[in-house]
């Protein structure tokens, strides 16, 4: 357990990166097949600070071992707008470049400002603004070129000062209409744990790693010879084509139906994969692959896991 620089410091005199080692936050998005035969080291730093601002934006400075969820209530408490909609997000603030968490129309790339940390195994401190970051869907550096070369201990968002509210998801733009102009950032965040409440479980009480699968994305060729075929897919704009809702996709080859021991797709969301009780890391392994091949058997598409696989 990491809680401070001293800590951090001592990590790096120990040289606990020249051997077997593995980084967590939460652990929340994380399937474990087995023990890792290594180090495990766990940030819990603490800290949430403003520490600039122009006319426009507020700059906030958020440790790594911040629950998220905590910050983004920090940026609600102090009325800065931008990360509202990430309420709810299992993880720690500095898990959250990696996977570039995202959720109902909102991306954590779009308030992330710079990415503080230390290379690995020296300890080189290092600073990456947005754009070095390589963000993209559900991707990063960090998970690229930097994957297991470097630990987060900080980030700095950039958060806007004026009203301003993402609602291109129709769910929560229909849920949030009556309000109007008398819309508040605390209405925003109510409304997407009421709708996160009513699709996926609470990992406290029923053993899931969040969405398990990326949504995928296919060329607008690709779509069309989809949308010709089936009727009513879910879909989205992309930056490199069109996005598809694995849900639907997995939810249609009948996956909702199948339950192997204590493995399943949640009921309400089939973009979740759940163990009920007892099941063992390679269990959910072969069911999660048993849909891969499944969707790509129909569908000629390759939907990939979003959770991080330890085997």
């Amino acid at each position: 357990m990491v809680e401070n620089d001293q800590d951090i410091d001592e990590i790096f005199q120990r040289k606990i990166f020249t051997r077997p080692f593995l980084l967590i936050g939460e652990g929340s998005n994380m399937l474990f097949t087995k023990d890792f035969d290594g180090t495990v080291i766990k940030l819990a730093t603490k800290g949430i600070e403003i520490i600039n601002e122009d006319d426009e934006h507020v700059y906030v400075r958020a440790a790594g071992g911040e629950d998220w969820s905590d910050f983004v209530r920090f940026t609600i408490e102090h009325e800065l707008y931008g990360a509202e909609n990430l309420i709810g997000i299992p993880g720690l603030v500095g898990s959250c470049p990696v996977q570039n968490i995202g959720a109902y129309g909102s991306e954590v790339k779009d308030i992330i400002y710079q990415v503080e940390g230390y290379y690995l195994p020296d300890g080189e401190p290092f600073v990456l603004y947005n754009e070095e970051c390589h963000f993209a869907y559900r991707d990063s550096i960090f998970k690229n070129e930097l994957k297991n070369r470097c630990w987060i201990t900080e980030v700095v968002f950039k958060l806007k000062k004026e009203k301003h509210f993402q609602l291109n998801y129709k769910q929560l733009a229909d849920n949030l209409a009556p309000f109007g102009a008398d819309l508040t950032l605390e209405k925003v965040a109510e409304t997407v744990l009421n709708i996160r409440n009513s699709k996926l479980p609470d990992i406290t009480k029923v053993g899931c790693a969040g969405s398990f699968f990326k949504n995928p994305v296919v060329s607008e060729a690709k779509f069309a010879e989809l949308s010709a075929k089936f009727d009513q897919l879910v879909h989205y704009p992309a930056p490199n084509g069109i996005k598809l809702a694995a849900g639907q996709l997995i939810e249609s080859c009948g996956w909702k139906d199948i339950r192997r021991g204590d493995v399943s797709v949640y009921p309400t969301q089939a973009l979740v994969i759940v163990n009920w009780g007892n099941a063992k890391g390679s269990e959910v392994v072969a069911y999660y692959q048993d849909i891969i091949q499944s969707v790509q058997e129909k569908y000629g598409i390759l939907i990939e896991p979003e959770v991080r696989i330890i085997a």
